[in-house]
């Protein structure tokens, strides 16, 4: 072909290439403005890959690590403000309960425990004579048991509960302290078993008790039950068998505690207070209990050991939660204000319990995290 009549042919050639471009161009242009998906969609609806093309996901929010000086999150029962609080190190309040009115009766809220799932928190009010069990975080009442505000020894009355516990087989335990007795109860609020007997006290543990203030869960179905009167802390089996008992060297004993290998950590509710770890055989291996000054205590109803090795005591008449270093031997940190009761962020009016809410719960429990993102913002 002539150098001429080929320039001619592709000068055609392109020129319907670009008019062929030009009308897919069009029709594509139309598609889109009418909608029309190969999809099925609908006119006016735009499919899932352009939303999402339009609108990326935001990366998931992580929760930061608590602030010193523990890895996780105090609850604590503010007894003499009828209120629950959870606190960081950094003594923010990241949740509470109640707000408001609440929507069954919540006075002298004693102590509370998380369940072992961190789903529930039971709560015993010792001179409201009840328990109650709360979502958690939703904080709604689940379940309860007793009658505000009226003692009794006959089923579904208690007198004066301590220590109420959640076990992992939904069964409810509580200190019913000036009945004489320790009581297992049902989800259907059957008690299904008891240790001592109703209204006789004494100390001959399992017949009899004397004003029972602890009862503590630890492994393989084991309890450790605090009686006041005599200052005995006892080891009862699951079938109420006993497995030892021994009498504490403190005027008043509070709360015994399971620390592994022999030991047991107990508070002394007395002024000055204590806080001391002994073996089961009653031999004292580390005691706190300064006579004055800032560092003495005043009638500590609970101590805790957390994870870092730090102990978490409840102070209750100097109105505050303080860790004590076991290793120092002094208060590192605390919160509340010594005899200085009050409502406001930073107060406590005789808190008179507490439970631990590890970091790593927090992580793994989406509920958990989120309501401390939401707090923490």
């Amino acid at each position: 072909m002539p150098v001429n009549q080929q320039v001619v042919y592709r000068r055609r050639r392109l020129a319907a290439l670009v008019v062929t471009l030009a009308v897919v161009a069009g029709i594509a242009f139309a598609v889109r403005a009418l909608g029309i998906g190969g999809n099925g969609t609908s006119p006016g609806k735009a499919t899932p890959a352009a939303a999402d093309a339009g609108h990326t996901p935001a990366p998931t929010a992580t929760l930061a690590p608590p602030p010193a000086p523990f890895p996780g999150y105090l609850l604590i029962a503010d007894r003499g403000n009828d209120r629950l609080l959870l606190v960081d190190g950094a003594k923010h309040i990241l949740w509470r309960y109640p707000h408001g009115k609440p929507s069954y009766p919540f006075h002298f809220d004693d102590d509370s425990f998380f369940s072992n799932d961190y789903s529930r928190i039971i709560t015993n009010q010792e001179e409201q004579h009840t328990l109650e069990i709360l979502s958690f975080p939703k904080g709604k009442v689940v379940w309860h048991y007793g009658h505000p505000n009226v003692k009794g020894s006959s089923p579904g009355y208690l007198d004066t509960p301590d220590d109420a516990y959640l076990l992992g087989n939904s069964t409810r335990t509580v200190a019913d302290a000036y009945n004489c007795r320790v009581l297992f109860i049902s989800a259907a609020k059957k008690i299904v078993r008891q240790v001592g007997t109703t209204g006789v006290c004494g100390h001959n543990p399992p017949s009899l008790l004397g004003a029972p203030n602890g009862d503590t869960p630890y492994s393989g179905g084991r309890m450790l039950i605090t009686e006041i009167t005599g200052s005995w802390v006892d080891a009862i089996g699951p079938h109420n068998k006993v497995l030892w008992t021994v009498q504490a060297p403190v005027a008043y004993p509070s709360d015994a505690q399971w620390l592994g290998h022999g030991r047991i950590l107990l508070a002394d509710y007395s002024a000055p207070g204590h806080i001391l770890v002994m073996t089961k055989t009653g031999r004292v291996l580390w005691r706190y209990g300064p006579a004055t000054g800032p560092g003495a205590l005043d009638h500590p109803s609970l101590a805790l050991k957390l994870p870092n090795g730090l102990i978490a005591v409840n102070d209750d008449f100097n109105d505050r939660v303080v860790l004590i270093d076991p290793a120092k031997h002094r208060i590192v940190w605390q919160y509340g204000a010594r005899k200085h009761p009050g409502t406001a962020a930073g107060l406590l009016n005789t808190p008179d319990g507490m439970d631990f809410l590890p970091y790593a719960v927090a992580q793994r429990v989406p509920a958990i995290g989120r309501m401390l993102l939401r707090s923490n913002r």
